[in-house]
């Protein structure tokens, strides 16, 4: 892995001789980290940071203890003695350098990745390689070009092994391997498959790191150079040409070297943050004109590193849909006419002011969206509070993350996560309780996969479902439907019974024990065992793996949020982890994974009812008082309504008009058909969003908006990490950033704003909330962020908890929990079945960005209800069959696939759909969970009924669920060292005794 970060600047240090020149070394590195690190110059083809060692190249070769050995593999030794500038290392060099040019041709000038980037390219023209030993032979493959998203070229590949060595161990997608059976060896998918036909899930790993032109985004074919989109004969007769006249390939790098200089004039390279789930991944776009090239991420990228997801990657084609909304409409009778800005913005300021003087502030409702930016986000709570004068303000972290939030908050005092992703990977055992990371966070996945195939992490996966995780897990276990709270507290009972807790750490850093502890004698293993359906067994050996952990942390999601108890059942993890003193140290902690890209900051800047940006109570005088003076407007003082709330109020009457941000209510709130019926009564209705939503059709004004490439500002990720996003895209159309279009309407409220920029929105923030205090754009530069809380001196916050808890007395406070029966265990007579719902990889939430995407939409284009085997065969459903499944709410019709994933009566159904109709929650209800609203959406009882229509599966080709993954060590450099043609150029290993000979 790659050098850097506090944990290696820790690590002890001392010399090697390079040269006869001293270098500095750190424990554990190879020699060539330490070359890198000190910019001493060594070609390394299939070396990248990021993967490590893979000794295929062999262009790495110095010599050291009198012998030739390869540079990435040699691990530093204090004294060891190094030649890199040896007669017969760089005779090897130039040796395995002729033989990658072998299986490679160079036609650098016309090459869609002679971008400045290509290894190949660089190294060849390092080496000041003028001929090649070896000529270049075709290889007996055809390319694969069946994936929508990248391209495989097997003439062009030179069997480096990085893009199995990502695909392997990486990103843990266990796909890609290298066949050195074959007389011509070549990289392949799954057993052979063609990439569209495998298990590959295009997270764009292999493509990333593959150090030439033989993985190629599809989106830069053609477009990337001046002369790139030659037609292909042609482009064939002009490289067969070069050929035969060229003198050496000096020229020919310097004129390659001349196009790529200006390419640079092309193609615009600006850093954003992804605009998908919480993970947070940054990266750079590519743009020519409004084309987007490519997707590159950096291993700067304080998250993700080089990683992506499919989303990620090649997620952006909406963008450019001929979908977006492009000018703002007002509603004139059945029909919405285009009008200018001027026209929408009085319209809707008149409209309000009306409304407000007949029914006062509190009849006006404000939600914000977890898709905006942080300052958008401000600015709508400000203008709920500060123009309008209501605290009915909300936003969709209600419907999944408040409860984990809740829980965070009452026991170890903020509502974030208690450490960073690096955290998780470091643990001894990661506990995950009703999330699908490996879909719904997948990069943050691969963090936790890795860790647990190359590091001996152990997991443990709580689920109803048998997702990739799970089938990866060391134990699996499979609770009844919302009963997680019974076994989380069976648990940790029986650990304190067998005094397995931390006493120290109850001592000396957590209140509550005496008051806790009687809480948990109901709890029994019998008891836990007769609710949950898990056995006493499965109970103690999770107890036991417990136990046997020094670093423990626990990660779920809307599995556990969004039940009657889902902020109980938070709690209850909260406790589990104190009670074993797993807070606060590296490699422990509590870690709800927030769904959206912004989530966590909609609600850090205050879009709640209840609460100021950084969580400070509405309520408290003091705090109220603060922000009156640093707005200079006087404030309400009651506690505002939820989302939640805000429908219920409209069908009663109170609430008359709502303003919608980037959010889509009638088919993410629960119980659809309610929300639409409550809606159709609204007296006025604005809607501020990017495509004509499902809401929008309810809308008397919608007014449209940019999405994240067309703007500035910055997102904050599930772990508390605040980074920004520059400008991509001029905005489309009339389009307008969230923020602009808001600092205009207050205007015309009465309001005084003059924001010029995002940044001042943000500065305006820090002074006033004391969580984000030392957060400043200049802190975030680039790839710079910053974990929040943030103290003035900019110095943030990675781990939570080292010292002390921000509740009295510096402490965690342990907390009673109630267990409350699921709605779903209703009479079965009627509703026999349980639904159960989440995400699915390829698609984000309801899918208005993701179906807009074609590739994404050509490998799922519709959604469908998993049902398992046995009752398929009950009911006799086949892949494919038309089901309608119908709750006491509504009812939708949807193909079914048959898949052991689920479990005797229990159905899956993703919550994305290309038809409004097929949503999820038109069968969702009204119950909630009791401390925070959030909806029950995995609380749905449910019938089906088998409707005669027979038809091909949902589940087309290219899915990768159909495909069958290959999971090796790695990319198996030995098998290549075995085989008959292979000449070694390393021939005597270096023992730790060779190795210090000539050393100073």
């Amino acid at each position: 892995m790659a050098r850097g970060g506090d944990q290696n600047a820790r690590l002890e240090t001392f010399t090697i001789n390079v040269d006869g020149q001293k270098a500095t070394a750190r424990d554990g590195d190879t020699v060539l980290q330490v070359l890198n690190a000190a910019g001493i110059e060594l070609p390394q083809v299939c070396y990248h940071s990021s993967l490590g060692p893979i000794e295929t190249c062999d262009t790495c070769i110095v010599e050291a203890g009198g012998a030739l050995v390869r540079a990435c593999s040699l691990p530093a030794k204090p004294g060891l003695a190094v030649r890199t500038r040896a007669v017969a290392a760089d005779m090897a060099r130039k040796e395995a350098m002729d033989r990658i040019l072998g299986n490679h041709e160079l036609y650098c000038t016309v090459c869609d990745n002679n971008n400045g980037n290509c290894t190949i390219h660089n190294t060849a023209s390092m080496m000041k390689v003028e001929h090649q030993t070896y000529p270049f032979q075709k290889k007996p493959y055809e390319a694969d070009h069946s994936n929508p998203f990248y391209r495989y070229d097997p003439d062009q590949c030179i069997l480096c092994g990085r893009c199995v060595e990502a695909c392997q161990n990486l990103q843990v997608s266990e796909v890609l391997s290298i066949d050195w059976s074959r007389e011509v060896p070549r990289v392949i998918w799954d057993n052979d498959a063609a990439i569209n036909d495998s298990s590959c899930v295009s997270c764009g790993h292999c493509v990333t790191v593959c150090p030439c032109n033989a993985l190629m985004e599809k989106s830069m074919l053609g477009e990337a150079g001046i002369m790139t989109g030659i037609e292909p004969a042609t482009k064939e007769k002009m490289i067969d040409f070069v050929k035969q006249t060229e003198p050496g390939y000096g020229p020919v790098f310097a004129v390659s070297e001349l196009e790529s200089t200006l390419r640079e004039s092309l193609i615009k390279k600006t850093k954003t943050v992804c605009t998908y789930c919480g993970v947070g991944c940054s990266f750079n776009v590519w743009t020519k004109g409004r084309k987007i090239l490519k997707v590159e991420p950096h291993i700067e990228a304080p998250v993700n590193g080089i990683s992506t997801c499919v989303k990620g990657k090649f997620g952006w084609d909406f963008v450019n849909s001929q979908d977006r909304l492009l000018h703002p409409l007002i509603r004139r009778g059945d029909r919405f006419e285009t009008a200018s800005w001027d026209e929408a913005l009085d319209y809707v300021s008149s409209k309000l002011r009306e409304i407000r003087s007949e029914y006062g502030p509190d009849s006006i409702g404000c939600i914000s969206s977890s898709k905006c930016t942080n300052e958008e986000n401000y600015l709508m709570q400000k203008f709920a509070r500060a123009v309008m004068g209501t605290n009915n303000i909300d936003n969709c972290s209600r419907y999944c993350q408040a409860p984990a939030t809740f829980g965070l908050r009452r026991t170890m005092g903020y509502g974030g996560d208690t450490g960073s992703i690096s955290d998780i990977a470091q643990a001894d055992l990661v506990l995950i309780v009703g999330a699908n990371p490996a879909e719904s966070h997948p990069v943050l996945s691969t963090r936790v996969r890795r860790a647990h195939k190359k590091n001996g992490q152990k997991l443990i996966v709580s689920d109803l479902r048998k997702n990739d995780m799970a089938e990866r897990a060391d134990l699996f276990i499979h609770p009844n439907p919302g009963t997680d709270l019974v076994w989380l507290s069976a648990v940790t009972k029986y650990i304190v019974d067998q005094g397995w807790h931390d006493a120290e750490f109850l001592n000396s850093r957590v209140n509550g024990l005496e008051v806790y502890l009687p809480s948990l004698e109901q709890y029994t293993l019998e008891h836990a065992s007769a609710v949950t359906g898990i056995s006493q067994e499965q109970l103690i050996q999770v107890a036991t793996m417990i136990r046997d952990s020094k670093r423990f942390c626990i990660l779920w999601a809307m599995g556990v949020t969004q039940h009657v108890g889902g902020s109980e059942t938070s709690t209850a993890i909260c406790n589990l982890l104190l009670i074993t003193g797993q807070v606060g140290r590296p490699g422990t902690g509590a870690y709800p994974l927030r769904g959206h890209n912004n989530v966590q900051g909609a609600g850090d800047f205050g879009c709640a009812p209840d609460v100021f940006p950084g969580y400070e109570p509405v309520a408290d005088e003091a705090i109220r008082s603060k922000y009156e003076k640093h707005w200079n407007v006087k404030l309400p003082t009651e506690r505002g309504l939820n989302n939640h709330q805000m429908v219920d109020a409209i069908h009663e009457g109170n609430l008359r008009a709502m303003y919608l941000m980037g959010e889509d209510m009638t088919l993410v709130d629960a119980n659809a058909n309610y929300v639409q019926s409550a809606f159709e009564k609204l007296e006025f209705l604005v809607v501020q969003d990017v495509f004509f939503s499902k809401t929008a059709q309810y809308a008397d004004v919608i007014l449209p908006a940019s999405p994240s490439l067309e703007k500035e500002g910055t997102f904050t990720n599930t772990e508390r990490r605040i980074q920004r996003l520059y400008q991509v895209l001029d905005p489309l159309g009339e389009s307008r950033p969230d923020w602009r279009i808001l600092l205009e309407m207050a205007r015309r409220m009465g309001a005084t704003w003059d924001y010029q920029h995002p940044s001042e929105i943000m500065a305006e923030a820090a002074a006033a909330a004391g969580m984000f205090a030392g957060v400043y754009y200049d802190r975030l530069e680039g790839y710079q962020s910053l974990q929040w809380p943030v103290r003035p001196d900019g110095s943030d916050s990675p781990l939570l908890y080292m010292n002390d808890f921000p509740l009295e007395g510096g402490k965690a406070r342990l907390i009673p929990t109630q267990f409350f029966e699921p709605v779903c265990w209703t009479d079965p007579s009627e509703y026999d079945l349980h639904l159960n719902n989440g995400r699915m990889l390829e698609h984000f939430h309801e899918g208005n960005l993701t179906y807009r995407v074609s590739g994404i939409a050509k490998k799922v284009p519709t959604t469908y209800v998993e049902i398992s085997p046995e009752l398929a065969y009950e009911r006799g459903v086949e892949n494919g069959t038309l089901v309608r499944i119908v709750s006491q709410y509504g009812a939708v019709r949807v193909r079914a696939v048959v898949t052991d994933r689920v479990q005797g009566k229990e159905l899956y159904l993703p919550m994305n759909s290309s038809k409004h109709e097929e949503a999820v929650n038109y069968l969702t209800g009204n119950a909630t969970d009791r401390n925070t609203n959030t909806p029950a959406y995995k609380e749905v009882s449910v019938r089906m009924e088998v409707l005669n229509e027979k038809g091909p599966s949902p589940m087309k080709q290219g899915n990768y669920r159909l495909g069958h993954k290959n999971p090796l060590p790695g990319v198996q450099v030995e098998q290549k060292w075995a085989r008959k043609d292979y000449q070694p150029i390393v021939k005597t290993p270096v023992t730790d005794e060779d190795s210090t000979k000539g050393a100073d």
